[in-house]
């Protein structure tokens, strides 16, 4: 082999060692900046002095298509003080948005009241439907505080159909779809609660999960 031949495949070795070790750094960086982002959008709904447990550790995997819009699993994150249940956070999807599937992060206290709800991820039209994202309006913030008896059940929709949350002019569709799917997810806490906040296994092993 020649001299340059030798330098070539010495500097693609070489390179090769570079993008993988590159390659390693960066993905724990985008982990870490993930996670944070993560925990980010939890304290929103609730304020992390409220809990003392590491939340995102303690989590469980759901699949309930019924009530939670996918037949994919849904992460369950449970926020507990001195080993109590406090909040649960999760991120059930509106299946039947104007234009396609509303992915929701939905927090409930552990009485049953809704901490609040935010919009993920979305397809809706810009200037109508869209303003189910913070970002666009404050219509998402008034499920803050809510519950399945606050208000009735026959009043969970919106005021077009009988109940009493607002709907847009001209998309009616959009926040019928997040109502709904919305109380879905209350239904399906008050339902399974006692298995929702069950102790998790291994808890603060990042990754562990299990399904109630």
């Amino acid at each position: 082999m020649g001299i340059a031949a030798l330098i070539l495949t010495s500097f693609a070795v070489v390179g090769t060692g570079l993008v993988a070790v590159t390659h390693s750094g960066t993905k724990d960086i985008i982990a870490a900046a993930n996670r944070a982002a993560l925990e980010a959008s939890l304290n929103r709904l609730v304020p992390a002095e409220r809990y003392d447990n590491h939340v995102i550790d303690d989590r469980i995997e759901v699949v309930a298509p019924e009530w939670l819009g996918t037949d994919q699993p849904v992460a369950v994150y449970r926020a507990r003080r001195d080993g109590q249940p406090v909040a649960l956070f999760a991120t059930p999807t509106a299946p039947d948005g104007y234009s396609g599937p509303i992915q929701l992060l939905v927090g409930v206290y552990a009485d049953g009241t809704l901490a609040g709800v935010r919009v993920l991820a979305h397809k809706e039209t810009p200037g109508l439907g869209d303003a189910i994202d913070e970002k666009r309006s404050s219509w998402i913030l008034a499920f803050a505080g809510r519950s399945l008896t606050d208000p009735t059940p026959e009043k969970w929709k919106v005021k077009k159909d009988g109940g009493v949350f607002d709907q847009f002019t001209g998309a009616t569709i959009t926040p019928r779809a997040v109502v709904k799917a919305t109380h879905k997810f209350l239904e399906y806490v008050q339902t399974h609660h006692e298995q929702l906040f069950a102790p998790a296994v291994g808890a603060k092993t990042a990754g562990q999960s299990s399904r109630p």
